[in-house]
């Protein structure tokens, strides 16, 4: 499939596994020059080498701390440095944390809206300006349902998703001037590397349990 998306740059938040990988090499494989973003060099590097093994875009693995402004900006200069713009961005870093509300902690909600919200905010607002140069811009965020429709014990990722999905709404009336279209896609339960090392803990806890009926059951 031709997306129209050959020479175009992107970068994708979380890209070393999951939803972030898939995306990666699917951005890559449709000839776009792909930076992925993710803590563990280990991880980047697995990630990088399958989207350099068909014909592809170029790829850039970074280690980076979303959550850290500072960390945020060197790489998005990093990725202009060698390609000289920014087009796409993919807001996908988080994980899954539900919780009871009455169990929740200062630290829980911290680190929650920390990786998900303001990492979300630290990479578009490091894209946007060279988006806003070059008239040209698409940024998804990665949401979930919850976002919208919380269940019980959902929390804190139901409260940041719901910011994540509040603030694809303002963003995308405040740039589309700029020809910057704004998304957010609400992924419900999918098989990922997240749900893997759930079952992997229940596995171990209960050798009986197979990744098939961990699927099946939720």
């Amino acid at each position: 499939m031709d997306l129209g998306l050959k020479g175009r740059v992107a970068i994708v938040t979380g890209g070393s596994y999951g939803i972030g990988r898939a995306a990666a090499v699917s951005l890559a494989r449709e000839g776009a020059n792909v930076a992925i973003l993710a803590r563990s060099q280990a991880t980047l590097d697995s990630a990088a080498g399958e989207m350099r093994d068909g014909p592809c875009g170029e790829v850039l693995a970074i280690s980076c701390d979303v959550g850290d402004r500072q960390a945020v900006d060197a790489a998005v200069e990093q990725v202009v440095g060698q390609w000289g713009r920014v087009d796409i961005l993919v807001n996908n870093a988080g994980t899954g944390a539900a919780h009871r509300f009455d169990t929740l902690t200062d630290e829980m909600l911290s680190d929650d809206l920390r990786l998900k919200v303001y990492g979300a905010v630290y990479c578009s607002q490091a894209c946007i300006p060279h988006m806003q140069k070059a008239k040209w811009g698409r940024i998804v965020n990665i949401t979930t349902p919850g976002g919208k429709a919380a269940a019980g014990s959902s929390v804190p990722t139901s409260m940041s998703r719901a910011a994540g999905i509040a603030m694809t709404s303002a963003m995308s009336k405040d740039f589309a001037a700029d020809n910057i279209l704004v998304n957010t896609v609400c992924i419900g339960v999918i098989k990922s590397g997240q749900h893997e090392r759930r079952w992997q803990a229940a596995n171990q806890k209960d050798p009986s349990i197979t990744l098939d009926q961990w699927y099946a059951d939720i």
